[in-house]
C-alpha cells in the first residue's frame, strides 16, 4: 500500500470515473454508427471501422500498459492517457470526414486502454489486502454497469441531440477525473519512472501483430462472412502467429515487455480464466436483452435501457454483502456460487415468448446481476493475492486483457449466432407452414392472412434464436463453475488470507 495521507475512497472513486468513462466509450458508439455513416456520406459497413480502429488500438495497448506504467511512472502514464483520451474526445465529435474519425478513435483506443489496467494496479497498491474486496466492488460497478448503459445513452443522445455529443460527454468527467487524480494520487516506490530501458521491440510487435489482428477477425468477421472472407482468413492466421510468437518471445526473452510468468501463480491463472468465461458471459448477455426488445419487441432505447436498470440496482446492494461474505466464506465457495447461479438465470431465459412482459425481462436481467455480484470482485480480490508488488502492473495488464478480449469474442459469437439460429429456428417452422398441418390452418383463421401470420413466424422464430443462446451461455457458465474449486487456499508473501 502506497504512503498517502489522501482518504484511499477518493483515489478508487477518481480512477474508476476515468475507467468507467472508457468502458462506456467501447458500446456508447454503436448505437450511432447509422447516423455517422449519414452525417459523413458513407456507407454503413465503412462506418463500422470506427469501432474496429478503436478496439484494435485498444487490445494492442492493454498488454503493455505494464511496461509503459514503468517506463513513465505509474501516476504520469495514467494522467497521459486520461488526457488524451479527452482530447481525442473531442476531436472526435469535431470530425470532418471519416478517415479523420477512424484514425482519432485508434488514436483514443490507444490511450483508453492504458486506463483500465492502471487504475486496477492503483488500486492494488491503495487499498491493503483486507480491504481490496470493497475497492473492486467499485470496479465492479463501472465494468458491468457502463456496458449496459452505453447503447442506451448512445441513442439517447443521438436521437436527442446529434452523434458528436457522445464524444462531447466525455469532456466534464475526464477533466474532473484528471484534476482529481493530479491531486490525490501518489505512485509508490516501485511505481516510479524507470526511463526507456532495453525496449524488447521483438515483444511489441508480436503482442501488436497479434492482438491486432485478432481485434480485426472479432470485428469485422460477421460483416465480412467470416472464413469465407480471404481478409478475415489472412487475419486469423497472423493472429495466431502474432499470438503464439509472443508467448513464446515472452518466455525466452530476459527483459520482456510482459512478464507472463505471472499465469505460473494458481490462483492468478485460474482467476484469469474464469474472469474472461464471465465477461465473454456478461457481454453477450448485455447485448441479447436490449437487441430482443429493440428489434424484435419493439422497444424503444430507453425503455431497453429500463430493463438493465434493476439488474445495476440489485448489483449495487449484492456488492457490499459479498464484500462482507468473503471474510467468512472461501472465496472460491462464492465464485462457484455465482457461476451456479448465472447459468441458473441464463437457463431462465428459455421462458421468453413473443408475449414476455416488461416486468418479466426485468427479473431476467436481475438474476443474471445477481451471480454476476458474486464474480468480479471475488475474482480480482484471489487473483491478485499472491502477486508481488513488483509484477501488479503486468499482472492487472493480463488481468484486464483476458476480460476485454473474452467480451469481444462474447460479442462477436452472440451477433453471429443470432443470425444463424433464427435461420433454423425459421426453416424447422417452416416445415409445419402447410395446409395439411392442422395448427397451420386454425393460425390462418385467427390472422385472417398470411401476411400477419407470417410476421408472427418471423418474431417467433427471432424469439426461439434468443432462448436458445441463453440456454447455451447458461450450459457455458455451469460447465466453468467447477473451475472455481482449483482456487487454492494457500496464500504467499504476507498477503492476506481473506482471500483464502
Amino acid at each position: 500500500m502506497s504512503k498517502t495521507t489522501v482518504n484511499p475512497w477518493a483515489i478508487a472513486l477518481v480512477v474508476t470515473s476515468a475507467a468507467f468513462m472508457e468502458i462506456l466509450d467501447t458500446t456508447i458508439v454503436n448505437v450511432s454508427l447509422r447516423h455517422i455513416a449519414g452525417g459523413m456520406s458513407v456507407s454503413y459497413d465503412n462506418a463500422t471501422w470506427t469501432m474496429t480502429a478503436y478496439l484494435v488500438a485498444n487490445g494492442v495497448v492493454l498488454t503493455i500498459s505494464g511496461w509503459l506504467s514503468r517506463v513513465l511512472g505509474r501516476k504520469r502514464y495514467f494522467m497521459i492517457c486520461l488526457g488524451m483520451f479527452t482530447v481525442t474526445s473531442v476531436l472526435c465529435g469535431l470530425s470532418n470526414n471519416l478517415a479523420e474519425l477512424v484514425i482519432l478513435r485508434a488514436i483514443q483506443g490507444f490511450f483508453g486502454g492504458g486506463l483500465q489496467p492502471t487504475q486496477q494496479a492503483i488500486l492494488l497498491d491503495t487499498f491493503p489486502p483486507e480491504q481490496r474486496s470493497k475497492a473492486f466492488g467499485m470496479t465492479a460497478l463501472a465494468t458491468v454497469v457502463a456496458p449496459a448503459i452505453g447503447p442506451v445513452l448512445g441513442g439517447w443522445i443521438t436521437d436527442n441531440y446529434s452523434w458528436p455529443w457522445i464524444f462531447f460527454i466525455n469532456l466534464p468527467v475526464g477533466i474532473a477525473a484528471l484534476f482529481g487524480v493530479m491531486q490525490f494520487v501518489q505512485d509508490p516506490p516501485e511505481a516510479k519512472a524507470q526511463g526507456f530501458k532495453g525496449i524488447d521491440y521483438i515483444g511489441i510487435s508480436l503482442i501488436t501483430l497479434g492482438l491486432g489482428c485478432l481485434q480485426i477477425t472479432l470485428d469485422r468477421g460477421e460483416d465480412e462472412d467470416w472464413f469465407a472472407s480471404s481478409f478475415i482468413r489472412i487475419a486469423a492466421v497472423l493472429a495466431v502467429i502474432g499470438l503464439l510468437g509472443s508467448v513464446a518471445w515472452l518466455l525466452y526473452a530476459k527483459k520482456p515487455v510482459l512478464n507472463i510468468r505471472v499465469l505460473k501463480d494458481r490462483n492468478f491463472a485460474m482467476a484469469s480464466i474464469l474472469m474472461a468465461a464471465m465477461a465473454g458471459l456478461l457481454y453477450g448477455s448485455t447485448v441479447l436483452l436490449p437487441e430482443l426488445a429493440q428489434q424484435i419487441l419493439g422497444y424503444t432505447a430507453t425503455l431497453s435501457g429500463m430493463i438493465l436498470s434493476p439488474g445495476a440496482v440489485l448489483l449495487t446492494l449484492l456488492i457490499p454483502i459479498v464484500a462482507a461474505a468473503q471474510k467468512k466464506v472461501p472465496v472460491k465457495y462464492l465464485i462457484l456460487l455465482g457461476f451456479l447461479i448465472l447459468g441458473a438465470s441464463m437457463i431462465y431465459c428459455q421462458r421468453l415468448t413473443p408475449d414476455v412482459s416488461f416486468g418479466e425481462l426485468m427479473f431476467m436481467r436481475s438474476f443474471q446481476s445477481a451471480g454476476l455480484a458474486f464474480l468480479f470482485a471475488p475474482l480480482t480480490t484471489i487473483a491478485f493475492v499472491n502477486i508481488a508488488k513488483r509484477d501488479s502492473g503486468d499482472a492487472s495488464a493480463l488481468f484486464t486483457m483476458f476480460r476485454n478480449v473474452s467480451g469481444s469474442i462474447g460479442i462477436s459469437i452472440t451477433t453471429s449466432q443470432i443470425v444463424e439460429r433464427t435461420q433454423v429456428r425459421t426453416a424447422h417452422l417452416a416445415d409445419h407452414m402447410s395446409y395439411l398441418d392442422q395448427g397451420f390452418a386454425i393460425a390462418v383463421r385467427q390472422y385472417g392472412n398470411l401476411g400477419a401470420l407470417y410476421q408472427t413466424f418471423v418474431k417467433q422464430g427471432a424469439i426461439l434464436a434468443y432462448s436458445d443462446l441463453f440456454v447455451y451461455a447458461g450450459i457455458g457458465a455451469l460447465c466453468v463453475a467447477p473451475i472455481a474449486l482449483l482456487l487454492t487456499n494457500k496464500t504467499g508473501g504476507g498477503q492476506n488470507a481473506a482471500a483464502h
